[in-house]
């Protein structure tokens, strides 16, 4: 069993997770070391700051090891077929987290179906993130379920699956970005298809003046990482899409969220950010928590159904 998004989960199981996320971070002496004996490698073909030391660390405190292989920003296809690499590193370790340029890759990594494999950024998925996301937005708020989440910005990875977990969770769920930086054609359909059958409502728009109601704007950055395109080409577009105080108080929301890097000012206020509005610190702490639960699911014999 893999992670690569949550595109082909059940709400049931999808809630199961989110809940033993917190019991496994409110509870961790419940659990033991659920990973002593485990390897796990952490393929990366981007940096990352959040992702590679929370995973390095929960998964130490999980009793396991991690091993990272840093691919200097290039594709691991370039040095030899993913297929291969997989194949490899199921001689010797129990489970494989990567950080890939293309969503290809994932699948092939995991096409042999040796070990598990965990998405830790793609182009188009970024599902550790958004669990993090969620388990925040219920601490926040106590309940998910009935809840708004805006997204402001670039149609991106982690609106997408912002957007997919979010309605399994029963999440209301608006995507407001300017035109031409639009989220996926497809999963937008595919998200609106089960939202529908959910009763949860989801709408996308390029108009910021339509933001009138939502509990949480979440924002990201607006050039993604890999793509050179010069801020200044883009800046005069996006400007008018900043999450502020103005933009909060425009939709009645309560709180601000952020995956991280977030840069000043730009997609979000420097004043936004330090405010009791800010969920920024909290979101990064669960990043941990949430892959600590993806984990012991993949590789453990934890049974989530009884959370």
């Amino acid at each position: 069993m893999n992670l690569l998004s949550f595109s082909d989960w059940t709400a049931k199981d999808a809630n199961s997770l989110l809940n033993f996320a917190i019991t496994l971070k409110q509870t961790p002496e419940r659990f033991g070391q659920p990973l002593a004996g485990k390897s796990v490698v952490a393929l990366f073909e981007k940096p990352s700051l959040r992702t590679r030391i929370s995973f390095d660390i929960g998964i130490n405190k999980l009793g396991g090891h991690m091993v990272y292989v840093d691919t200097q920003g290039q594709p691991i296809a370039k040095r030899e077929d993913p297929k291969d690499v997989s194949a490899n590193i199921a001689q010797w370790a129990d489970a494989i987290v990567a950080r890939v340029h293309k969503h290809s890759t994932l699948e092939e990594l995991a096409s042999l179906g040796n070990i598990p494999v965990i998405n830790a950024l793609c182009d188009i998925y970024h599902p550790c993130q958004a669990l993090a996301d969620y388990i925040t937005m219920k601490e926040a708020f106590g309940e998910i379920k009935g809840k708004t989440l805006a997204y402001v910005g670039d149609g991106n990875n982690v609106t997408h699956s912002l957007l997919i977990l979010g309605v399994l969770l029963g999440c209301h769920q608006v995507v407001i970005t300017p035109k031409g930086h639009e989220i996926n054609a497809g999963i937008a359909q595919k998200v609106a298809k089960m939202a529908s059958e959910s009763g949860v409502n989801f709408s996308v728009s390029n108009h910021i003046e339509t933001l009138t109601e939502a509990d949480v704007i979440y924002t990201d950055t607006w050039v993604s990482m890999g793509d050179d395109t010069p801020l200044s080409e883009i800046k005069h577009k996006f400007m008018p899409y900043q999450v502020n105080k103005a933009l909060m108080e425009q939709a009645g929301a309560s709180y601000v969220m952020h995956c991280q890097p977030a840069h000043r000012d730009l997609e979000i206020s420097g004043e936004l950010m330090d405010s009791q509005q800010s969920l920024l610190m909290q979101e990064s702490k669960n990043r941990l928590h949430a892959q600590n639960a993806i984990l012991c699911y993949l590789l453990t014999e934890c049974d989530i159904s009884q959370f």
